[in-house]
C-alpha cells in the first residue's frame, strides 16, 4: 500500500503535511470548544451521527463515515446530489443521464451499469434498497435530503448485505432535532439545457413536534438527444412525541417519474457527435427509433416508533411497504415490472455505566419480503408488442445482529459486531413453455466486524477496524437483460482492513479524517454484454482494493469587520488501486489487470465565502485522472477537469419574509468528459457525454407563519 503513495510525489507531499498537522495536534493543550467551521456551522468533529446505531460524535467514529450536511447539499446546484457526494473522498456518483444514478463506493459500481446495486440505502430509518438489492435512488428528489451519512466498506455487521458500504439519508424534518420553522416555502429555477424547476414546502410544529409537506417537480429537455426527464414528488412527514419516553415518526413519499435513455457511444460517435444518442445498428434499432426510456412510479412508506424504557434501555422498531411499477421500452424489448416490497427492522439499545468502563449493547433484526413481476415484449416504436415472456420471484431477507461498545479509560474504545444473514429466492417462470420454478437459498452467513479507537487528546483519534462483507446478486443480475436466468452466480465476498485517524488543530480551526485501506474480495461480480447489447454479469474471481482517502476542512478567515467576514476551505483527495486476481476469461487471464469504472486518483477542492449582507459565494474544483473502460485495461475514459461557481443572497424583507436568491453554473472549463461510462460492453459503446457549460438559478420565498 505504501507504494501506492510514494510512487507519486503530490501524494507523498500530502501526506508528509498531514503528519505534521498531527504532530501539531498532539502538542496542543487547549481545551475544545465549538467553532464555526463545516459552511459556517456547527463544527463538524461536533457533529453527532447515528451511522452503527452509536449516536457518536463524528470526530469519535472508528470507522471512514462522511457526512453531508443540508448546508454541504445546498453549496451546489439545486437539482441533484451529485456534486455533494463527489466532494467525499472514496465516493462518486454518476449522471448517465438526467434521471439515471449510479454509486461508486470504492469501487462498488463495477457490478451496477445502471441504478444503484452493491449499496444498502436507508431513508428516514427505512430500508430504501429493496430486497432484490437495487435501490431507486432517483425517485428522491433534491429536497427530500436533509442530511446524508455514508459508511465507506463492509457493514453487514449490523445493515446485512453489501460490499460497497451504506448511505443514511434523513429527510429534512428527521435531521433536526428541534421542531421545524412554521412557514411556507415557494421556490421556481430554470437554466441550461431546458432545466424547469418547482417546489413548495409547508412545515409546521411545535413542543418538539412536527410536520412537514412537500411537492417538487423537476423538468430538464438533457443535454444530448433523447435525454429529456419529468419528475413529481410529493411527500408528507410528522414527527410526534407522545411523551418524554415515546416517539412515533411517520414518512410517507410518491414520485411519478419520466426519463429518456439515449444510450452509450462508441469512441468514434463520442467524438463526432457527443450530444447524439445511440444509433441504430445492423442489428438494433436507434434509442430514439425504439423510444427508450423509463417510466417509474413509486410509493414508499413508514413508520418508526421510538421508546426510551428507562435512561438506560432503549427500543427502536420501523415498519414499511413500498411499490414501484416500473415500465421501460430499450432497443431490445418492451419490459414491464411490478415490484411490491415489505418489512421491518427493530433494535433494542442497552447501556451500562461501570466504575470505569462505559458499555453500551445492541441486539436486532430486520426482514425483507418482495414480490416480483415482469412481462416482456417486443418493443414497436415505444410500444409493446407480442409477448415473450412471463416471471415472477420472490425474495426474502432477514438479519439478526449485535453489537457490543466498551470504553474504557486512556481513551480506548472498543466496539464488536456480528449478524447472521438468510436470503432466499424462488424464480417461477410461466411464459414461454410450461411453468418451471428455480429456488436458491444462500447458506447462512455470519458477518462480524470489529474495530478499536485510541484517543490520544481530546483533539485526536486513531482507529483500527476490520470487517467482513457478503454480497449476493441481485434479481437483476440473476435475471439480466438477456432473460437467461444465471443459476450458477455466486455470491461476492469480501474482508475489509481499515486504519485511520480523525482529529482537530489549530484551535479548532481544522478538521481532517484520514484512512487507508485493503479489501480482499472472492467470486467478485462483473458486467458483461452479449452481441445484442444486453447485460449479463458473472464471477470475475478474485480481487483487491486498495486506497487512501483525505479529507480537510479548514476556517481560514474570520473577522466581522470584513465584507467576507468568514472564509473556508476544504479538501478531499482519493487515491485508489483495484485489481483483478486469479480472474480468467476464456483463454484470457486478466490477472493483475486494473478494475474496470472507477479513477485511480480524484482530487476535489473549494473555497466558501460569507458575507454579513447574506451574500454567499463557493468555488468548487475537481480533477479525476483517467478510468480504464475494460478488463484488457486497453481503453480509457480521459481524464477531466471541472469547475464550477455559485453565488447565493438572503434577505430579510420584513419580519414575515424572507427571499434566497441563488445562480451558478457548472463545468465552466467547459470539458469534454463523459460521465456514467459503461463497463466491458459489447460494440465497444463505452461513452455517455456529460453537459458541457451549463448555468441555472433559483427563487425561493419563505413566509412565516409567526414572526421571527
Amino acid at each position: 500500500m505504501i507504494n501506492l503513495f510514494l510512487s507519486n510525489k503530490r501524494h507523498l507531499l500530502l501526506f508528509i503535511l498531514l503528519f505534521c498537522l498531527i504532530k501539531q495536534a498532539l502538542s496542543q493543550t487547549t481545551e475544545y470548544n465549538d467553532k464555526d467551521s463545516v459552511f459556517f456551522g456547527k463544527s463538524l468533529s461536533e457533529i453527532v451521527i447515528s451511522a452503527f446505531n452509536q449516536n457518536k460524535k463524528l470526530s469519535d467514529q472508528s470507522a471512514a463515515i462522511s457526512y453531508i450536511s443540508s448546508q454541504n447539499l445546498n453549496r451546489y446546484s439545486p437539482t441533484n446530489i451529485a456534486s455533494a457526494m463527489n466532494a467525499i473522498p472514496g465516493v462518486h456518483m454518476d449522471l448517465r443521464s438526467p434521471g439515471s444514478m449510479r454509486i461508486n463506493i470504492r469501487g462498488s459500481s463495477l457490478r451496477a451499469p445502471f441504478g444503484v446495486r452493491n449499496v444498502k440505502i436507508y431513508y428516514n430509518g427505512i430500508p430504501l434498497t429493496d430486497p432484490g438489492g437495487n435501490t431507486y435512488l432517483n425517485q428522491l428528489s433534491f429536497d427530500d435530503y436533509g442530511a446524508i451519512q455514508i459508511i465507506k466498506g463492509p457493514s453487514g455487521s449490523l445493515y446485512g448485505a453489501g460490499t460497497g458500504g451504506v448511505m443514511l439519508i434523513k429527510g429534512p424534518l428527521f435531521s433536526q432535532s428541534s421542531s421545524p420553522t412554521n412557514k411556507i416555502t415557494l421556490q421556481i429555477g430554470g437554466g441550461s439545457f431546458g432545466l424547469k424547476k418547482r417546489n413548495a414546502h409547508v412545515s409546521w410544529g411545535k413542543n418538539g413536534n412536527g410536520n412537514t409537506l412537500r411537492f417538487s417537480d423537476l423538468r430538464k429537455d438533457g443535454y444530448r438527444n433523447h435525454s429529456s426527464m419529468k419528475r413529481q414528488t410529493a411527500s408528507y412527514n410528522t414527527r410526534l412525541k407522545l411523551s418524554s419516553k415515546e416517539e412515533i415518526n411517520a414518512f410517507f413519499h410518491y414520485t411519478n417519474l419520466f426519463y429518456q435513455t439515449p444510450g452509450a457511444l462508441t469512441k468514434k460517435q463520442y467524438k463526432q457527435h457527443p450530444k447524439a444518442s445511440r444509433p441504430a445498428s445492423s442489428s438494433q434499432p436507434s434509442a430514439e427509433e425504439s423510444k427508450a426510456a423509463v417510466y417509474q412510479k413509486a410509493f414508499l412508506t413508514g413508520i418508526k416508533h421510538i421508546y426510551h424504557f428507562n435512561s438506560n434501555l432503549k427500543n427502536t422498531t420501523v415498519l414499511y411497504g413500498a411499490y414501484t411499477d416500473f415500465t421501460n421500452p430499450t432497443t431490445r424489448n418492451y419490459e414491464l415490472r411490478k415490484e411490491p416490497h415489505f418489512g421491518g427492522r427493530t433494535i433494542f439499545q442497552f447501556q451500562h455505566d461501570g466504575a470505569h468502563i462505559l458499555s453500551k449493547y445492541w441486539v436486532g433484526a430486520e426482514i425483507q419480503q418482495g414480490y416480483f413481476s415482469q412481462k416482456d415484449f417486443g418493443n414497436n416504436s415505444g410500444e409493446p408488442d407480442t409477448l415473450q415472456l412471463i416471471n415472477r420471484t420472490n425474495q426474502f431477507n432477514s438479519l439478526i445482529f449485535a453489537q457490543a461498545e466498551w470504553a474504557f479509560p486512556h481513551g480506548w474504545d472498543l466496539t464488536t459486531a456480528l449478524s447472521l444473514n438468510h436470503q432466499s429466492l424462488t424464480f417461477t417462470k410461466l411464459y414461454p413453455r410450461v411453468a418451471t420454478t428455480f429456488e436458491k437459498t444462500y447458506p447462512l452467513i455470519a458477518l462480524p466486524r470489529m474495530a478499536l479507537s485510541k484517543k490520544i487528546n481530546p483533539h485526536l483519534l486513531f482507529y483500527f477496524n476490520v470487517s467482513k462483507g457478503f454480497s449476493p446478486p441481485t434479481v437483476a443480475e440473476l435475471l439480466p437483460s438477456t432473460n437467461i436466468l444465471n443459476k450458477n452466480l455466486h455470491a461476492e465476498k469480501g474482508i475489509n482492513y481499515e486504519l485511520g485517524s480523525k482529529g482537530t488543530f489549530l484551535h479548532q480551526q481544522l478538521y481532517y479524517e484520514a484512512s487507508a485501506f485493503i479489501m480482499q474480495l472472492s467470486q467478485s461480480i462483473s458486467q458483461r454484454s452479449d452481441s445484442t447489447g444486453a447485460d449479463y454479469f458473472v464471477n470475475a474471481g478474485g480481487m483487491t482494493k486498495k486506497g487512501l482517502e483525505l479529507y480537510v476542512n479548514y476556517n481560514i478567515y474570520k473577522n466581522p469587520k470584513c465584507f467576507f467576514n468568514n472564509i473556508q476551505a476544504w479538501f478531499s483527495q482519493t487515491i485508489f488501486d483495484a485489481r483483478y486476481q486469479n480472474y480468467y476469461s476464456g483463454e484470457k487471464d486478466y490477472s493483475g489487470n486494473k478494475v474496470p469504472g472507477t479513477a485511480s486518483y480524484i482530487l476535489a477542492t473549494g473555497l466558501d465565502f460569507q458575507s454579513e449582507i447574506g451574500l454567499n459565494a463557493h468555488i468548487t474544483f475537481q480533477h479525476t485522472s483517467k478510468i480504464p473502460l475494460n478488463d484488457a485495461n486497453k481503453v480509457y475514459a480521459s481524464a477531466y477537469n471541472l469547475l464550477g461557481f455559485k453565488l447565493d443572497y438572503n434577505k430579510k424583507i420584513s419580519n414575515k419574509i424572507d427571499i434566497r436568491l441563488l445562480a451558478g453554473g457548472d463545468n465552466l472549463l467547459n470539458e469534454k468528459y463523459s460521465l456514467g461510462n459503461d463497463v466491458n460492453p459489447f460494440g465497444e459503446r463505452y461513452y455517455n457525454a456529460a453537459p458541457g457549460t451549463n448555468f441555472y438559478f433559483n427563487i425561493g420565498i419563505h413566509y412565516f407563519l409567526k414572526e421571527k
